[in-house]
């Protein structure tokens, strides 16, 4: 343990260090360009507030040294001689390697003089050392409240569909790396909500994705990445899988996962499918988890759903009327027959193969099978809206021909 200095010589150690602090500050800068190439590679700009931070940090500790115990604050204080934006462009890392070099070349200034100076040099560093943690720190969480921020704001832009001319730079801001097709996943909110393992088995999924939390429920928005960092996904694995291996990550409850659109603007799109699944999902008794939207049309077009009943007609009613009459007619008598083959055959005086091959057709037009339960509802609920569909608008038809007439 060094002995005390006395007070004269703390004076005399105080006038040398005041007098040589210039000399001190100009030979940290300069072994700062000769060790730190990140230092020598800055703009200019940013070198002189790293030079000023590296001179008030030596003013700091001769501060510190004359009182440590009145000026506690003087550790922290060397940062308000930088500029905000260099928080953001030199890493913690960085900033150690400062506060290291100039510990350095002030230990060597000193050698000799006294050995409590140097252990008061060393002291100093220390409470930098934790007061640049702590900086640091603080910055990262306002930056992270700020990005959970910007992100609801951005999911919940999507899922309302209200885009606007800014939504681009503040997805850009969030560090999106989708580059691609996104799809847009809807469950409930588990009670101890993990985001951060969301985040990362998504990565491994070569996705990235945004989270929303609104009550009860959890929203993803998910797109296909290429990561840094990462090689590009030799085979993307399509997106219901994705929503599987995501499930964990929910609550209990139904999960709707909407269908893919084109790009993340697209989002909407699939946002308000899911959102619509997710409202009626618990009509199906048997819903599996998760299960498309798409799966879900019945059940949402008789909720009033008005983009499940354009996409039962676009998808299903209009391609069959434009392949076939045959083939809208022999649906229909199979579904009303109760899926009988025999039945269908009898009242359309065919044979049943005859059956079996349009529906075969049926499947071939539009991809779903009306020999299954579950499609068959969506292929009669299709039928259904597509004919009062074409009955209004031939009733239209009709009150306009009408009207010419009268006229």
């Amino acid at each position: 343990m060094p002995a005390r200095p006395t007070p004269q010589e703390k004076a005399e150690t105080l006038a040398w260090l005041r007098r040589i602090s210039g000399d001190l500050a100009t030979a940290t800068i300069q072994r700062l360009e000769e060790s730190l190439s990140w230092y020598a590679d800055m703009p200019p700009a940013r070198r002189s507030a790293v030079g000023l931070v590296a001179q008030a940090g030596i003013a700091s500790f001769i501060q510190w040294y004359e009182d440590p115990g009145a000026t506690p604050w003087i550790a922290a204080d060397i940062f308000a001689a930088a500029p905000r934006e260099l928080l953001r462009s030199v890493s913690l890392t960085q900033t150690l390697q400062l506060i290291r070099v100039t510990v350095a070349v002030t230990e060597e200034r000193v050698a000799g003089r006294a050995e409590d100076l140097r252990e008061s040099i060393l002291l100093f560093s220390r409470e930098v050392a934790f007061a640049s943690a702590d900086v640091y720190a603080r910055a990262a969480e306002a930056r992270g409240l700020w990005d959970a921020r910007l992100e609801a704001l951005v999911v919940d832009s999507i899922l309302t569909g209200e885009a606007d001319e800014e939504l681009p730079s503040r997805i850009a801001a969030l560090g999106w790396h989708g580059h691609g097709e996104v799809a847009v996943l809807v469950g409930t909110t588990p009670p101890q909500l993990d985001v951060d393992h969301l985040r990362r088995l998504a990565r491994k999924l070569g996705v990235d994705v945004l989270i929303g939390v609104q009550g009860s429920r959890l929203v993803l928005v998910i797109g296909r990445a290429v990561l840094p960092g990462r090689e590009p996904v030799a085979e993307e694995l399509p997106f219901p899988e994705i929503a599987r291996r995501l499930e964990p990550g929910f609550g209990a409850g139904h999960l709707v996962l909407g269908p893919t659109v084109p790009a993340l603007v697209d989002a909407g799109l699939s946002a308000r499918a899911a959102l619509a699944g997710f409202a009626v999902a618990g009509a199906w008794r048997n819903a599996p988890r998760p299960v498309e939207a798409d799966d879900l049309l019945p059940e949402r077009a008789l909720a009033g759903d008005a983009m499940a009943k354009a996409t039962l007609v676009e998808r299903i009613y209009r391609p069959l009327q434009a392949h076939s009459a045959d083939l809208v007619a022999t649906l229909w008598s199979y579904l009303d027959n109760g899926r009988s083959l025999e039945a269908t055959a009898r009242e359309l005086f065919v044979h049943p193969n005859t059956v079996r091959y349009r529906l075969k057709r049926v499947s071939d037009v539009i991809g779903w099978d009306a020999t299954g339960p579950r499609e068959a509802l969506i292929l009669q609920t299709a039928l259904i809206i597509g004919s009062i569909g074409t009955e209004a608008t031939r009733r239209r038809g009709s009150a306009a021909r009408r009207a010419v007439r009268s006229e």
